[in-house]
């Protein structure tokens, strides 16, 4: 099942891309961002509502929310830079360096999860890193 929610998160990437690039013409990226953000805030907590999940913030953690907390500020800071690239840069390019996340992520799983890092993993992360210099190149 989490590869169909994965595929889910993939097209919904794409049209982020599409719409944001549309979106911050002749704007502030920030405020474009900004904007973003509380409609993303909205939709999450309609949805924690509507299922019923509030009632499971009591179970967090110190080390829960320090993560969390850290977690949201990479995902801010990720948007604003995104935003800013998508405004000045072509989604293709743009798009294409970004996902260089799944090999950095690949990186940090190996090094701070000790996950295995098969020759296919390896290979992959290798074939975005190549992929993403020829979308980056003029």
């Amino acid at each position: 099942m989490w590869f169909y929610y994965a595929l889910l998160s993939a097209l919904f990437a794409a049209f982020t891309a599409i719409f944001a690039k549309i979106g911050v013409s002749n704007i502030n990226s920030n405020l474009a961002t900004g904007i973003r953000t509380i409609i993303i805030l909205i939709l999450v907590w309609s949805v924690v509502f509507i299922k019923g999940e509030a009632k499971d913030i009591g179970s967090l953690s110190k080390f829960n929310l320090i993560f969390l907390v850290l977690s949201g500020a990479a995902t801010g800071l990720s948007w604003l830079f995104y935003f800013k690239a998508l405004q000045i840069g072509k989604v293709s390019q743009v798009v294409a360096v970004d996902k260089l996340s799944v090999a950095i992520a690949i990186i940090f799983a190996v090094l701070f999860f000790k996950e295995t890092l098969t020759l296919k993993t390896a290979m992959g992360a290798v074939l975005i890193i190549i992929g993403t210099i020829l979308f980056a190149l003029k």
